[in-house]
């Protein structure tokens, strides 16, 4: 195997310690299934996230030695681990099923690193359990890639996301449309928590669940809701806001999620769940990538108003735990929920000024900003070159095959700056920190797929998550990874893993 870490490991037999302390294990048993990763035929390692090792107290060399593939691969299990498949339910696409849960991943443990962060280690695609509804349990190596270029991408760029703690090879095929090859990918979270584990207990009416669940939340994600008068009402509200920013850094780079169900959307504040996931190239408030998302539910403009209905859903379960009659409890979710719009437009809005340049917001500025975004969707102009390039006129006009409204544009824009207190050098550090050189354009990863499914090759993972690891900064001898797609290059569909 090209470019992969497992020639290098196969003599190595270091045990890898996990300082696991398993609190949603200790949760009733109807919260979960209790069973151990199904082991694989021939696990190989791709690639483990040395630096996230580190973080999480973890010896990364154990982590590459042959103990410990066997682990990420679930032939293994370490001690002190509590493997389950947690159970939840979800709205996909709008419609409602009660009992979805994790079909092809298990939650090894949760582990305090020296931080004190409490992080979740998931292994995704380890087999089959109770909630995998005829499937597999099984995950492709393509989806695997996708997964880890994509959300450590997500954490460079400053966005809220789980992350790639490592990724195997299992040996083995998976069957989807053809024969491809298996792969395990180990992924962290600050917790598995979604708006569906919410509505698992609900569609069942078992409000202490929802109590027991909601509490548990509190505790890891909110603690100071706690002290509130109405504890739950400050965990709806902290949810909200976290959704509403964590939305607004999507728009603000150009992230298509596409499935934004309820079973995806992490309580947490997370970006979770990276399935046929996209970003765009030419901007476009109606992009879709998703294979599946036939009616553009989850269209790139579309997703602040799915995730004020997503947290909607939320709500509902959370009536029971708000007040003790239905009427007040309707009340207060409805001025929980009001905060979402303010919230997303103080931090898409802050945000667009900061793409642009102005360092306060004024009266007018958000019309500056979205006149910036119509001239771009009216030339097709490529979303992320467009804002690196502003300041570069020369750079900025050659994205437009007539500049004349641009540059009427621009007049606007100067002027503006003048009224701002930054220095130029200000403004531009500012403007480069908000607008990344480097995104994980589509054609970019499926070439990377392609070298890794075909030819074993790791070499183009290898370069393109260099690469990503530091996207605000200008890298000499990396310009081709900023180039968008040409015609025969750009992918129209991005696809689920299951």
């Amino acid at each position: 195997m090209k470019g992969g870490a497992g020639d290098d490991v196969a003599g190595m037999s270091t045990t890898p310690a996990f300082a696991f302390d398993n609190s949603y294990a200790r949760l009733p048993a109807r919260f979960h299934a209790r069973l151990d990763p199904t082991p694989v035929a021939g696990p190989r390692l791709i690639k483990v996230n040395r630096a996230l090792a580190r973080e999480m107290g973890l010896d990364p060399a154990a982590l590459e030695s042959a103990a410990g593939v066997a682990v990420l691969a679930g032939n293994a299990v370490p001690e002190g681990a509590a493997p389950l498949a947690a159970a939840y339910a979800g709205h996909q696409f709008g419609h409602f099923v009660p009992a979805l849960g994790d079909g092809r991943a298990i939650l090894l443990g949760e582990v305090v690193g020296p931080d004190g962060r409490r992080r979740d280690i998931q292994l995704k695609g380890s087999g089959p359990t109770p909630f995998s509804r005829r499937g597999d349990g099984r995950a492709a190596l393509g989806p695997v890639l996708r997964e880890y270029l994509v959300s450590e991408a997500m954490h460079a760029l400053g966005i809220p996301t789980t992350r790639a703690l490592a990724a195997v090879t299992t040996g083995e095929e998976v069957f989807r449309e053809t024969a491809l090859p298996g792969a395990i990918v180990a992924r962290v979270a600050s917790s598995h928590i979604r708006v569906g584990t919410f509505q698992y207990f609900a569609a069942r009416g078992d409000i202490e669940g929802i109590r027991i669940l909601a509490d548990h939340a509190i505790a890891r994600h909110y603690p100071e809701a706690a002290t509130a008068e109405n504890p739950y009402r400050a965990f709806l509200e902290g949810v909200v806001a976290r959704q509403a920013a964590l939305v607004a850094q999507w728009l603000l780079v150009g992230f298509i999620h596409g499935v934004m169900n309820t079973d995806n959307m992490s309580v947490a504040g997370e970006t979770i769940d990276y399935g046929p996931c996209a970003f765009m190239d030419a901007y476009d408030p109606g992009a879709v990538f998703s294979s599946i998302d036939h009616g553009a539910r989850y269209a790139y403009g579309n997703q602040p108003r799915i995730a004020q209905w997503n947290l909607t859903r939320l709500a509902e379960t959370l009536l029971p735990l708000l007040a003790p009659e239905e009427e007040p409890a309707l009340e207060v979710a409805k001025q929980a929920l009001t905060g979402f719009g303010p919230a997303f437009q103080q931090a898409y809005i802050g945000g667009l000024a900061r793409k642009i340049g102005l360092a306060a917001v004024q009266d007018g500025d958000a019309d500056l900003a979205q006149d910036f975004l119509t001239l771009l969707a009216e030339a097709g102009a490529d979303f992320t070159l467009a804002f690196r390039a502003l300041g570069d006129d020369d750079a900025l006009r050659v994205l437009f095959a007539d500049p004349a409204p641009l540059d009427a544009w621009l007049a606007r824009w100067r002027a503006r700056l003048e009224a701002d207190p930054q220095s130029p050098a200000q403004r531009q550090a500012m403007m480069r920190g908000a607008n990344p050189a480097f995104i994980p354009r589509n054609h970019q990863v499926e070439a990377v797929i392609a070298a890794a499914v075909s030819r074993q090759d790791f070499g183009p993972f290898e370069e393109l998550l260099a690469v990503l690891a530091t996207p605000y900064e200008d890298q000499p001898g990396a310009e081709r990874f900023q180039l968008p797609p040409k015609a025969e290059e750009r992918v129209l569909a991005t696809f689920c893993g299951t």
